[in-house]
């Protein structure tokens, strides 16, 4: 027993010997591949132990004999570890190199399909994180791809909606100055419409960059939707009349939020109006208001008999106008991108289903305590 704290030692410094080796080793070797490195760490582990045999063999005098033994032994234990870490790095070298080859699929816009057989536990895991990722490209190259669409239908819409005013102020225009107008009162105020038209898509196309932009200033107030409501109610009113619509309020609850007053005007005055343009002579847009447990839910519906389910994902999409045959009057398709954006954000947002008889938009705001 009083042996056995020097025989400790001496294994001790013939292993750490060894290891301290094979760490310079691995430090000269780091960027070259797994196989190389479970070899060196297979080779400092038998090499350890036999630094360490060799140290307590020599310590205590055992003979030649017996050290060609046990040297032969661990020589033979050495050679099966290095030959399985070889082997072990090169199983897991080639299934390296599968999942790269995998993984520059979608790089090039494909989709990601982990290589079949089996992995690792670490390499199993990032074949799930990269089957993850292609899903998410894939969806982000989708919406892309949508979002281009509904640019190019904004810029098609847009060049028709401004063409068709100024040609007809244009025309009004040369009329005056000709003197062959017979109603100058008429053409002026027709003039003042249409300018005001103009005014509004143009000031519609400044709030829709400002919140690309991200430079949608917000000075948010504790108000009541009731207060908030009433008001988008009173400046629909005319509209709804010429439409032959009526308007109703009955639902909603005076709830308080946290919101900027003249952006949230804007989103209900923008839902009003299209649910009014789209709704036949009349018919009824309800506007109610109540707290669930996702926030604070504003709702508009109308009746415009429904969305076809396949338009449904686009209704929020810059340009989106739901027909070809929608005629100018029917704005730019930026009145619902709009809202969309204003409540993004306020943190909140927007969904659009269809009921009986017509759809229902809401506006989900986070809720104000008391």
């Amino acid at each position: 027993m009083r042996d056995t704290p020097l025989i400790a030692l001496f294994a001790f410094l013939g292993a750490a010997a060894a290891g301290l080796l094979g760490a310079c080793v691995l430090l000269l070797i780091r960027r070259r591949s797994l196989a190389a490195h479970l070899a060196v760490v297979a080779g400092v582990a038998v090499t350890a132990m036999l630094a360490g045999t060799l140290a307590v063999a020599r310590a205590m005098f055992l003979s030649a004999h017996d050290l060609r033994v046990v040297t032969t032994v661990v020589a033979m234990a050495a050679v099966v570890s290095v030959v399985t870490a070889l082997l072990l790095g090169r199983w897991v070298v080639a299934r390296s190199r599968e999942l790269t080859l995998a993984a520059r699929s979608f790089g090039d816009g494909g989709d990601f399909a982990a290589p079949e057989g089996p992995a690792t536990a670490e390499l199993a895991a990032l074949s799930r994180e990269l089957e993850a990722t292609s899903a998410r490209l894939a969806a982000s190259r989708g919406r892309e791809r949508a979002l281009e669409s509904s640019r190019r239908e904004l810029v098609a819409w847009i060049s028709h909606d401004l063409r068709t005013p100024l040609a007809g102020l244009r025309a009004m225009a040369e009329a005056l100055e000709d003197g062959v107008a017979a109603d100058p009162d008429r053409y002026l105020r027709q003039i003042r419409t249409e300018v005001e038209r103009l005014n509004d898509m143009v000031g519609d196309l400044f709030e829709l960059s400002r919140i690309h932009a991200g430079a949608l200033a917000l000075s948010p107030s504790r108000i009541s939707l009731y207060d908030l409501v009433g008001d988008a109610l009173a400046g629909a009113d005319p509209l709804a009349r010429e439409h032959g619509v009526r308007l109703v309020g009955d639902g909603v609850e005076p709830l308080p939020v946290e919101v900027d007053g003249r952006e949230m005007s804007r989103v209900l005055g923008n839902l009003l109006v299209n649910a009014i343009r789209r709704t036949p002579a009349d018919g009824t847009v309800a506007v109610a208001a109540r707290r669930s447990s996702e926030g604070v839910v504003l709702s508009v519906t109308d009746g415009c008999g429904g969305i076809p389910e396949e338009d449904l994902p686009r209704v929020f999409d810059t340009g989106w106008r739901g027909s070809h045959a929608r005629t100018p009057p029917a704005g730019a398709g930026l009145g619902l991108a709009i809202v969309r954006g204003i409540v993004e954000a306020h943190r909140g947002s927007t969904t659009v289903r269809n009921v009986t008889g017509g759809c229902r938009f809401e506006v989900t705001l986070p809720a104000t305590d008391g």
